[in-house]
């Protein structure tokens, strides 16, 4: 049995969705390789504020900006394993931008670039999000579990949490 799932408005889901991440710092970008393969690999999510973009500090010289050099296309999964999931896709841009980059900057990323925020290597990963999903279960175990239980004894027809789309 298919259930329907509901579309939110671009406005009300770019609030659930910087809602949803605002606690989860690493989300898994997917990018495409000259081959047709998906690469996957961990980014840190910068803390601004989410209006229908992300941003992300990379290397100029990674696997990643030579896959969005050729394809654009990439997809973006948070997940807090306790209630949240969330699986984005969009265009991904490259810049040079020096003064977001100084902006974005924080301390810890010198284990990635040793010369600091003026490494001439860094740039900025921007993704404009076009497409969201998000499945999020109840955070309280026993709720979320009596929700799973009732879900089971009714052949599926109980919500265990919710699940939506986002039209942007």
């Amino acid at each position: 049995m298919s259930e329907a799932v509901p579309v939110l408005n671009s406005e009300e889901g770019i609030d659930r969705i910087a809602g949803m991440i605002k606690d989860i710092q690493i989300a898994m970008l997917t990018t495409v390789g000259a081959d047709g393969t998906l690469h996957s690999r961990p980014m840190a999510t910068q803390r601004t504020p989410f209006n229908g973009e992300l941003l992300f500090l990379t290397g100029e010289d990674s696997g990643k900006v030579h896959e969005i050099e050729q394809d654009s296309e990439v997809a973006l999964t948070y997940v807090d394993p306790k209630h949240t999931f969330l699986s984005l896709s969009g265009r991904a841009s490259l810049s040079n931008d020096r003064g977001l980059i100084g902006e974005l900057w924080n301390p810890s990323y010198k284990a990635w670039f040793p010369e600091g925020k003026d490494d001439p290597g860094i740039r900025v990963l921007r993704v404009r999000v076009e497409q969201a999903e998000y499945w999020e279960a109840p955070s309280n175990a026993v709720v979320r579990n009596v929700k799973i239980l009732a879900r089971a004894v009714t052949g599926g027809r109980t919500p265990v949490g919710e699940h939506a789309r986002v039209a942007m």
